[in-house]
Parts: C-alpha cells; structure tokens; sequence
C-alpha cells in the first residue's frame, strides 16, 4: 500500500471522511495536517503550513500528498515542484477509487468519461502554463502539441458519450420490458458505505461484495424479490459522496437515472451516524437526487444500522430529518436482519397505493376524455 501525507479541514467529520477516501483508494495515510483554509491562491495552503508539510514530507518520504480540496493545475504544479511527490487533489483521489472500482464496460465508461471531463477542465489552464513556458514537457506535452492535447480530449469525450448514448438506449429498452411484463421496480439510493448493498444483499439473497469501504458500488445490479407470492425487480446503484462534482453525476447519468424510472426510492441513511454527520450526509443525498430528477414522493426512507443506537435516539433523529409527519420511513438494520419483513410490506403497500391512484387518475381521464368529445 503507498504511502500518503492528507491535507484536510480540522473538523472529525471531513477528517474521517477523507480518511476514508485515502484508504479505499488504497493509500496508507502516515501523517495528517489540518489547517483552516485550503483555499490559498499560490499553494492552496499558506506559507507556514506549507514549510510544515516540507519538513513532513522530506522526513516521512511519502508516495503522494493528497489535498482534500479541489486544486487548480497551477496548484498542482507550484506544491508538485516545491515537494517533488505527486500530488492528488480530491477529485483526483475519487476517480482513483472509481477506477479501481470499476468492473462492467458501462461504468469503465462512465470513470474514463470523469476522469477525461475532470482532465478538460484542466487542460486549458495546462496549455497556457505550457505556452508560457512554466511547464514544458507538464504531463508529457510538448510546447508545440497542446492543441493536439485538448482537441484530443475533446474527441474521446464525444466517443465515450455516444456509447454511452447507446446502453442508455439498451436501458430504455429493459426498461419497457419490464413494464410490460408488469414488473414494478424499487432502487437503493445512500451515501457511500451506508448499508445500501448489504440491505440489497440480505433482501434479494445475493452475495453482492460489500464493505465498510467508500464506493463498494459503482454498477447497477438488479434482482427479483418476492413480498407476499408477488414478484418485484430491485436494483442498487452507486453511492453519493459530499462535493462530488455536478460533471462525475453526468458521467453517471445512465446509472443514475434508473432512479428517475423506478416505483420506489429506497433513500437508505446510517441513522448510527452523529448528528452532524447525518444531516449533512442527508442532504447531500436529498440534493444528489433532486439533480438526478427524481420526485420526493416517490421516496422511502430507510434508517438503517437501527440496532445501534436506542428508540429514543432514533426518534430524535427522525424529527432532526424532519420526517415525523411522513409515513414513509422505517428503522431497521440489515447485518442484523430487523424490520426487513415489516420493510417488504411497506414497500408492497406503497406500491400498491400508487397503482389504485394511477387507476383512478387515468379512469378520470378517459372519463373526461369521453364527455369533453
């Protein structure tokens, strides 16, 4: 495993949450420095920080200093010379794990189409630092060859979203499929190592990999269930994470947008969470999935890993998610196997509800349609 310096916020929570970044991508952090700010013009960082992370790095002799900001190539470049190391900002640091996550064709298209967008909106920036003769030979280019470079780019990118284009298409068609065969459909949604495959897993009988590490997820994989002698199709999609950048959920788009389809929702939270931690994962999922387009009607919400904390701390956190008055929630927890039943036999009433409402909506409509010609 490398080795690796981090440089993050001074707050437990992103602390942990970057930690947890660095070790799914498979680095082990030997040393961490946590200013206030990572937003210095020069540096990212400021002057006395930064002779700390020199004197740092030339005594522990790190593979890579990872920044958990977003860096500009000038950045990049100013802390790459100064330190002589590689230096992984977070974006980088989550296409990294995306890569290595990887495994259907589809979703090694949608990481290389991130990480081609991720390269884009650098490759400007690259160009005129090569042109001012800064960074000759920067990532390999020559002077001479950055339009070369950024044109290049810009052709892989369109190849990538016209195959893209056609499994969306792939999708449409599976999709009308199942509807004709009268399948409704649920989708597991969360944020990253929330329990969303393990609930999948412990639901469909699968032995899907699952584990406390980020983004264990990154391919849709969907499977039957049976709740009361019916038969439904369940899928599991890819985690959200706080800060993922609006051009890694395109990239993502046809995964995502299963969920925009689907009956149900299944919105799953670690509700074992800190307060602090729970709000602010919530409502980046909330966030995630109202860009994604999906209708807040549509979602169950799903607090998982119930078993570890007290009723009166999950009622606590219930009213602090502001879902007291809504009737779509269940505390349960997957390793431990509660409430999964009293969890099909929401989802079958939900579902159920749906298709009487859709009955009378369209028995209207045709009524109208009938007296109004």
């Amino acid at each position: 495993m490398n080795s690796a310096i981090l440089i993050t916020y001074d707050k437990e929570d992103v602390i942990n949450e970057a930690m947890g970044l660095c070790n799914a991508a498979g680095y082990n952090v030997i040393h961490t420095i946590t200013p206030n700010f990572l937003k210095n013009p020069k540096y990212g960082i400021s002057t006395g920080i930064l002779g700390k992370l020199e004197e740092f790095t030339k005594k522990l002799r790190p593979d890579v200093i990872i920044y958990d900001e977003i860096l500009k190539p000038s950045q990049n470049y100013n802390l790459a010379s100064l330190l002589h190391r590689e230096i992984l900002d977070r974006e980088a640091l989550i296409l990294e794990i995306f890569e290595s996550r990887s495994s259907s064709s589809e979703s090694k298209l949608q990481v290389k189409l991130a990480q081609l967008r991720y390269e884009m909106a650098r490759a400007k920036e690259k160009v005129r630092l090569a042109r001012a003769g800064e960074q000759p030979g920067f990532m390999g280019i020559g002077q001479f060859e950055v339009d070369v470079y950024y044109n290049d780019i810009k052709h892989r990118i369109q190849t990538i979203r016209s195959k893209l284009e056609k499994a969306g298409k792939q999708r449409e068609l599976h999709r009308q499929g199942r509807k004709r065969q009268g399948f409704k459909t649920i989708s597991l949604a969360g944020y990253t190592s929330a329990g969303k495959t393990t609930l999948f897993n412990k639901l469909t009988g699968e032995s899907k990999k699952q584990g406390k590490e980020l983004f264990t997820t990154l391919s849709t994989t969907t499977r039957r269930i049976t709740i009361n002698q019916e038969q439904f199709l369940i899928s599991d999609t890819v985690g959200f994470i706080s800060k993922l950048p609006a051009y890694m959920i395109d990239a993502f788009k046809s995964t995502l947008e299963e969920l925009v389809y689907t009956d149900i929702v299944i919105l799953v939270i670690d509700v074992s969470d800190s307060l602090f931690e729970l709000k602010k994962k919530f409502a980046s999922c909330m966030r995630t999935l109202n860009d994604v387009g999906v209708e807040q009607d549509r979602i169950v919400f799903v607090l998982n890993k119930s078993d570890l904390i007290s009723n009166y701390q999950i009622q606590e956190r219930v009213k602090i998610l502001n879902l007291s008055d809504n009737k779509k929630w269940i505390a349960v927890s997957a390793i431990a196997e509660k409430n999964l039943t009293e969890l099909k036999c929401l989802l079958k009433d939900i579902i159920e509800n749906q298709s009487s409402s859709n009955f009378v909506k369209n028995l209207t409509s045709e009524t109208s349609d009938k007296y109004d010609n």
